[in-house]
């Protein structure tokens, strides 16, 4: 499921807060890019005033080599010498103009992020589009703590860019600033934009792990409710409904081309199950948090019909992907 919400969790207002409290050069330094950069919302163009660019390290040696070449032909008077090096000297200014160009008028856009576990790492994928019809190359995110792989952006088309980031708390989570760079095509010189984008991805509370005890109402459901809808005896089919269990889905059917149906049982209907935050009285918030985040997991595995009760939210029992999500994402944003 791909979260869009906006909002930074705990963690992440402390750390702000922390950072902005730093004094000395990084803490200028920063507060001189975030003026560079402006406000950015969810898609960013990557204008000329944004885009730096030095040499790299084989830029350096190279540019070293050439001043030795040019001190050595002025010394020598070799014509040839002269030739080559002028030449040399061609080829890294276009180097860095094709490196610089590499980058400039490049569109960067949120394509969202599938929510995580706390002490995961989040992935936000990027679209990374171009209306000049240059094909871009080798273009890699950078940031302190996280990375990911490069991409391509073919002549007029878009690319998919993945920034891997640590999801160490539950709640939202930002990227934060990071840079987009590129060395093509010769290495020479790197050139980078900053990136702060408005994007955020949800971090669902870790769970409890172990050997957890199962809530009462969840043990006495076993001894089954009325009886009708069960599974335990196979009674026919029906159309798919949005929200029918996967293990109950007619998949030999769909493969044969027909429509989709869903099994239906008969028996003893499974008891609905009431997941209480009341119910762990004793413990601290987040151990409540951990332990109840473990029974929405272990109900959905087992596939039973569970509510959950929190102190400001109640969620009506129910099932399938996105009641987990509901009930997962109700578990995450709770205060601290």
């Amino acid at each position: 499921m791909r979260t869009e919400a906006r909002g930074v969790s705990g963690g992440e207002r402390a750390a702000t807060g922390a950072a902005g409290r730093l004094r000395g050069p990084r803490a200028a330094l920063d507060r001189w890019i975030r003026r560079r950069m402006g406000r950015q919302g969810r898609t960013v163009r990557l204008d000329y005033p944004r885009i730096y660019i030095l040499p790299s390290r084989a830029g350096v040696g190279f540019g070293a080599l050439v001043a030795v070449m040019g001190l050595g032909s002025v010394n020598y008077g070799n014509s040839l010498g002269f030739l080559l090096t002028f030449l040399l000297v061609g080829v890294a200014f276009a180097a860095m103009l094709h490196t610089f160009r590499n980058l400039a008028g490049l569109e960067v856009a949120g394509a969202g992020c599938d929510p995580v576990f706390a002490g995961g790492v989040a992935r936000f994928r990027a679209r990374l589009g171009d209306r000049s019809g240059r094909d871009r190359w080798a273009l890699a995110p950078a940031r302190a703590g996280g990375a990911g792989p490069p991409a391509d952006v073919p002549g007029g088309g878009s690319g998919l860019l993945t920034l891997e980031v640590p999801a160490p708390s539950r709640g939202w989570l930002r990227p934060g600033r990071f840079a987009l760079a590129t060395a093509f095509p010769t290495g020479l010189f790197r050139a980078w934009s900053w990136l702060d984008p408005d994007w955020a991805c949800l971090v669902y509370p870790r769970p409890e792990s172990g050997a957890v005890p199962g809530p009462e109402a969840f043990i006495a459901s076993e001894r089954g409710g009325r009886f009708g809808e069960g599974d335990e005896d196979f009674r026919g089919l029906r159309r798919y409904q949005a929200g029918d269990p996967p293990r109950h889905l007619a998949w030999r059917l769909l493969a044969r081309g027909q429509e989709l149906h869903t099994k239906q049982f008969a028996g003893r209907a499974p008891s609905r199950v009431w997941l209480d935050w009341a119910a762990l009285a004793g413990m601290d918030a987040e151990a409540r948090i951990a332990r109840l985040t473990r029974w929405v997991l272990d109900a959905e595995r087992a596939g039973r019909i569970y509510g959950l009760r929190l102190p400001d939210t109640e969620i009506p029992p129910d099932q399938g992907p996105g009641h987990r999500h509901r009930c997962l994402e109700a578990l995450a944003l709770l205060p601290a």
